[in-house]
């Protein structure tokens, strides 16, 4: 029975994993592939003394990987764009199937990379580059082929996700747990990627894209960070009902697809909002099967490895035949449809409003909410500041659309007794 030969590119974090648990399970995951399966070259600028390399080839130059002509497979794990990017297209253009976790080259360049190999006859593969372990990618494309997706939800960044369930549970300073989320190695020493929805954007590209047949458009994904959440929203959304998520949320609605990642309100019954620490998990809404869940670790070294094998072995089962699953889960011919800027979404609100603690405040504000047709759903009035002389009056909305949202905040904010900045937090109820 002929061999499928592996390559892999990268001993990182990632790299080392995929190579310790193929080597460890390597009988069963040949029996499953129905066929050896085994990774014959490496390519790393130095070997990680945690993978024993006895009887694998090594090249120092990760090019000479996608060159050799014995490898079937090759797997890109260096991570970035660029150098990732001509590798894959390299192998691509030397007939190779490619497995790959790099969510930001997919994001920002699978449209070319797909085109690439579907010319050449071969597929490039990407579960591990969401939500680490889950099987997210098969879930949808493959398991819920049936369905019109409505939705999606997502908690896709474990830092993130870690932040915020601190703060809750502990009452702790965004900063202050930021600096214990780069000691434990969560956050890394430049964290934008993390808690600025960078790297939540990157997944959603992807997710939105296999769940509505519209192409990769990450410069299109609005994102907003949790830099700005302080302990007293965390808290008040609490006494509220809700949790505050960073999430990443997709919606096709008749207008066009809503793309964002951004901080929100869910309420607390809802079982994402109890998803806590690092773990992620994704909830999917489709006409057919309602609302499902996939949850767990959504990074490390095996956990992630977990979905990079899965991928080779579903190559390698039909290696002579493969491609019958389109790359984004649908044909080459995508749906026309357009990405909604932020100002046309329709969603409820938390706001925090500062005010002076005078007589009259609340009905000015009512009516500037009432002018631009934002209905109030509840209110919670805290207790005076005595030396500053405010008060924080917080505010659930009922839905409505985002610009006339804009426009009344512009007009609470030019009020005299609006001491400071508007707080706005999206709400959403994930209700299915």
């Amino acid at each position: 029975m002929k061999s499928v030969n592996v390559g892999l590119c990268g001993l990182g974090t990632v790299g080392k994993g995929t190579f310790n648990v193929m080597q460890r399970n390597l009988e069963d995951i040949s029996r499953r592939a129905g066929k050896p399966v085994r990774i014959t070259h490496v390519g790393a600028r130095r070997d990680n003394p945690e993978c024993d390399l006895t009887g694998v080839k090594v090249s120092r130059d990760i090019f000479d990987v996608v060159r050799d002509p014995d490898i079937h497979i090759v797997v890109e794990l260096i991570g970035g764009y660029d150098t990732a990017k001509e590798l894959v297209l390299e192998a691509i253009k030397n007939g190779k199937h490619v497995v790959t976790a790099n969510k930001a080259m997919i994001a920002v360049h699978g449209n070319e990379i797909f085109k690439a190999a579907e010319a050449k006859g071969v597929v490039v593969t990407y579960e591990a580059a969401v939500a680490g372990g889950i099987p997210i990618i098969k879930g949808i494309r493959e398991g819920l082929v049936a369905n019109d997706i409505k939705w999606l939800a997502g908690i896709i960044n474990g830092t993130g996700n870690f932040i915020l369930t601190e703060m809750r549970e502990k009452g702790r300073m965004f900063e202050d747990v930021l600096k214990e989320a780069q000691a434990l190695g969560y956050a890394e020493a430049d964290p934008t990627f993390d808690v600025e929805g960078i790297d939540a954007a990157h997944k959603l590209t992807i997710l939105a894209s296999i769940a509505f047949g519209i192409p990769l458009q990450f410069d299109k994904v609005y994102t907003e960070g949790i830099s700005k959440i302080t302990r007293e929203d965390v808290q008040y959304a609490e006494e509220l009902g809700y949790r505050i998520k960073h999430l990443g949320f997709t919606r096709k609605t008749a207008e066009g697809v809503e793309l964002r990642v951004h901080p929100t309100l869910i309420p607390e019954k809802r079982l994402i909002a109890n998803v806590n620490g690092v773990l992620n998990a994704v909830l999917v809404e489709g006409d057919a099967v309602g609302p499902t869940m996939y949850y767990g670790p959504g990074a490390g070294s095996e956990q992630t490895a977990s979905s990079v094998i899965a991928d080779i072995v579903d190559i390698a089962r039909e290696i002579d035949n493969a491609g019958n699953v389109p790359h984004l889960g649908y044909s080459s011919e995508t749906e026309n449809l357009p990405v909604l800027p932020v100002n046309e979404i329709e969603t409820a609100y938390y706001l925090r409003i500062t005010v002076k603690d005078e007589v009259g405040q609340m009905a000015k504000i009512a009516q500037i909410l009432s002018n631009n047709n934002i209905n109030i759903e509840a209110i919670i009035q805290k207790e005076p500041d005595g030396e500053a002389a405010v008060v924080p009056l917080i505010l659930l909305t009922h839905n409505v659309r985002e610009k006339l949202m804009d426009q009344a905040i512009v007009e609470l904010e030019a009020l005299d007794s609006v001491t400071r900045p508007v707080v706005r937090i999206r709400v959403e109820q994930l209700d299915g």
